[in-house]
């Protein structure tokens, strides 16, 4: 209880919280974990204790386009447009590591937004990732794949440990587009592939790329 509102300290706001709360026990997912996929009716809005959720669309040839991820102190804005608006899950979450959730009801979420502490959150939050949204819309439609790649691959320490696959599904390509380009960088004497592992060699380089 302590966690939750060290990360979401509006709650303490909210008149007769720590019965509602305690009403149930924080939920304990494992990594992997589907949390919501498209077309489920919202059960809930979770409040994330630790642990994190990545959220994405998914395409019928199983390509993968990353929206966002929601960790401590964070809210989902596809769960929030679901119950503001009684609609279903146009997106999914998984969570990407052991991740414990207190989760609030419909009713209780509701009832919540008459507080403006509340209120005020979830409007806020809801704007920041509209914003991030937009941003990740520009960067996939104006920004080319080859500038993003190196982009993400910066900042990360000289050592990432990944797959070519997981940076396909970071960056909403397909793992055979960005084999190729991070060969190209390997060729270019930027980075050396190993095996689930990037060694970053000419940062310079990459910099220059991704602007």
């Amino acid at each position: 209880m302590d966690a939750l509102f060290a990360h979401y300290p509006m709650l303490a706001q909210i008149p007769d919280i720590v019965p509602t709360l305690e009403r149930k026990d924080p939920l304990a997912l494992a990594a992997g974990t589907l949390l919501f996929t498209e077309g489920q009716p919202c059960q809930g809005f979770p409040l994330v204790v630790d642990g994190g959720i990545r959220v994405y669309k998914q395409t019928e040839n199983g390509r993968e386009i990353p929206l966002y991820r929601v960790q401590s102190g964070e809210s989902c804005i596809v769960t929030t447009s679901c119950l503001i608006n009684g609609s279903r899950y146009d997106a999914r979450g998984i969570t990407e590591s052991l991740t414990h959730i207190h989760m609030l009801s419909v009713a209780t979420f509701r009832s919540w937004l008459i507080y403006p502490a509340f209120r005020d959150y979830v409007l806020g939050l809801f704007a920041e990732r509209m914003s991030d949204l937009m941003t990740l819309v520009e960067e996939i439609a104006f920004r080319r794949l080859d500038a993003r790649l190196a982009a993400k691959l910066l900042g990360h320490g000289r050592i990432i440990h990944t797959t070519h696959a997981q940076l396909a599904n970071e960056l909403g390509s397909v793992r055979e587009m960005v084999s190729r380009l991070l060969k190209g960088f390997e060729s270019q004497g930027l980075i050396q592939l190993g095996r689930e592992q990037i060694e970053i060699v000419n940062p310079a380089g990459l910099r220059a790329i991704s602007s």
